[in-house]
């Protein structure tokens, strides 16, 4: 049986919806009920419908999806897609670290693991992340964790001084600043766009920094014709779709052995096969221990009650 068809077959009689993120293969973003980013595949699993949740994302993500569906399966292709940002912030250490500043409100990107999400006291995506920081009084003072990078952003972005956990992304955090030059000067007409998780002097050279579905907003309503894209290069299959007609080039990374473009080897662990696999045997699955979820709910909710 085509491995499309069986997906299908299997969507139709387990009444599920598969959600995928910008940053998997191609194949699977095209059989996707659902494709965005964080924030809006964190409001799709809030507002499903559907018996079961397929999350071809990374595990922070089905976990999230579980948080909000505590009732329902949540099906992860590969139990291995991890997330490097996430295991940047132990649980264990993060709250020693809140308990050295308690004065401090907690604000966790979702990209960390439920635990951590337990302890914060609201979430964001890079989203809304100015949003969420500008909800906070002004005299209030700050954590954010786990991606400093995002945070120095953010505090540019909004003037707040933050007090910074020191995690990174593995893909992020790589991408060449002379390189980036180079491409810049390669193609003199490109616009430069970037995701608020790479390096500050990455981010100095973009002509726009945002979320994946920002980035994906702004080429499409640019006149210009050529992109470097700085971030994980599975948006750039639907940067394509939308805009035919439009060039984009990936950002390179440090490393002279590798390819012009920073793969993520966890999303890039699910596959076709692996998606349909999990559906045929209800697993793996996401699973989040009740208390743990009665307590990330807090904080998720006051993310998704702000839009």
């Amino acid at each position: 049986m085509d491995i499309l068809d069986k997906i299908n077959r299997l969507r139709k009689r387990l009444n599920a919806v598969i959600l995928a993120h910008y940053y998997q293969e191609s194949r699977i973003q095209d059989i996707a009920d659902f494709v965005g980013d964080s924030l809006a595949l964190a409001k799709k699993a809030a507002e499903t419908s559907a018996d079961v949740i397929v999350f071809a994302g990374v595990h922070f993500m089905a976990e999230t999806a579980k948080i909000l569906n505590p009732d329902k399966p949540v099906l992860l292709p590969d139990m291995d897609a991890g997330c490097s940002l996430a295991d940047s912030c132990p649980a264990d250490k993060f709250k020693e670290f809140i308990e050295r500043h308690p004065d401090h409100t907690v604000v966790t990107y979702v990209n960390c693991s439920a635990e951590v999400k337990a302890l914060s006291d609201i979430l964001c995506t890079s989203t809304n992340a100015v949003k969420v920081i500008n909800s906070i009084p002004p005299d209030k003072p700050i954590i954010f964790a786990p991606d400093k990078h995002l945070g120095k952003f953010l505090m540019k972005r909004t003037g707040r001084d933050l007090l910074l956990w020191d995690g990174t992304c593995v893909v992020h955090e790589t991408f060449s600043e002379k390189k980036l030059v180079q491409l810049k000067v390669r193609y003199p007409e490109a616009l430069v766009v970037a995701h608020p998780e790479c390096p500050e002097q990455i981010l100095d050279l973009a002509d726009h920094v945002g979320s994946t579905s920002s980035l994906l907003n702004f080429v499409c309503e640019s006149s210009a014709r050529q992109f470097i894209v700085v971030t994980e290069p599975g948006i750039l299959h639907q940067m394509k779709l939308r805009n035919p007609n439009k060039e984009f080039i990936a950002a390179p990374s440090e490393d002279e052995g590798e390819c012009a473009c920073n793969e993520c080897p966890y999303m890039k662990l699910n596959t076709l096969e692996k998606l349909a696999s999990c559906m045929e045997n209800m697993s793996p699955q996401v699973d989040v221990p009740m208390d743990t979820i009665e307590k990330a709910m807090e904080p998720l909710n006051r993310m998704l009650s702000l839009g």
